[in-house]
């Protein structure tokens, strides 16, 4: 991809739109995640204080209800694991 740095990483500035703070996606990003304008983006927390950022999936938020309940039920196990 073009603007591709030497780890895979793709650079781009953070704007102010009106009172807030946004990107604006390169092309190469927006045919990577295989979206066009309107659809649905989701942030969510990654390792080591990352984002990841995902295209809308069908599903997508059934599939973080359960995860969330799992993460909540196994806490303690998880927990014990990350140490």
């Amino acid at each position: 991809m073009k603007g591709v740095t030497n780890n895979g990483s793709l650079g781009t500035p953070l704007r102010k739109i009106g009172n807030s703070l946004g990107i604006v996606l390169p092309k190469e990003a927006v045919q990577a995640l295989n979206v066009e304008e309107g659809a649905t983006l989701y942030i969510t927390e990654s390792s080591e204080s990352a984002l990841r950022l995902t295209a809308e999936q069908e599903n997508f938020d059934e599939m973080m209800d359960v995860a969330e309940r799992g993460m909540r039920k196994y806490r303690n196990a998880l927990r014990k694991l990350a140490q």
